[in-house]
């Protein structure tokens, strides 16, 4: 490499390096390992496509960010694919079997954890404790309007959170 492109790498990684492990860690829920992994592949996106380098200083971050996130996506999304099995392959369930149910309750819990607090308690009203929807206002002090747009809201952030975890209708 020429002097200039290490001097150019350098730079790229003391302003951006540590901020993007400490993203990517928080993507990995702590794993430091896959974090580092992560923000090299990263980095090396960067170098590949120095155009991106040429832009104001945020922008390299948020591309950096984006890129480290697209790439846990894809690393989830093949090893996930690697796992699965054709339906031919799954015993037929017993019907006593809830563990299809508690399986899918965990996921939905964890997805909802992804929601602001507002949709998470205009959902709870709504849908766990099926409240309509005057008795839901009364409940979070809000118009009625509110829980409704904020359900239809919560409802897409949700679908979204639940793709995002490889999830799909």
């Amino acid at each position: 490499m020429a002097d200039d492109e290490v001097a150019l790498m350098r730079q790229l990684h003391e302003e951006h390096a540590v901020g993007l492990w400490h993203h990517c860690l928080r993507l990995t829920g702590g794993d430091h390992g896959r974090s580092e992994d992560l923000v090299q592949e990263t980095l090396l996106r960067a170098w590949r496509q120095r155009s991106v380098l040429d832009r104001p200083p945020a922008a390299v971050r948020a591309w950096l960010f984006t890129v480290s996130r697209n790439l846990l996506i894809d690393e989830w999304r093949r090893r996930r694919s690697r796992s699965e099995l054709s339906v031919a392959d799954v015993p037929e369930s017993d019907p006593d079997d809830r563990t299809d149910a508690l399986l899918q309750a965990w996921v939905v819990e964890e997805a909802v954890t992804k929601l602001s607090p507002e949709h998470r308690a205009v959902l709870l009203e709504c849908y766990y404790r099926g409240h309509p929807v005057a008795e839901a206002a009364r409940q979070l002090g809000i118009p009625e309007g509110t829980v409704k747009s904020r359900t239809h809201y919560a409802l897409r952030a949700l679908r979204l959170a639940l793709e995002e975890m490889g999830v799909s209708a």
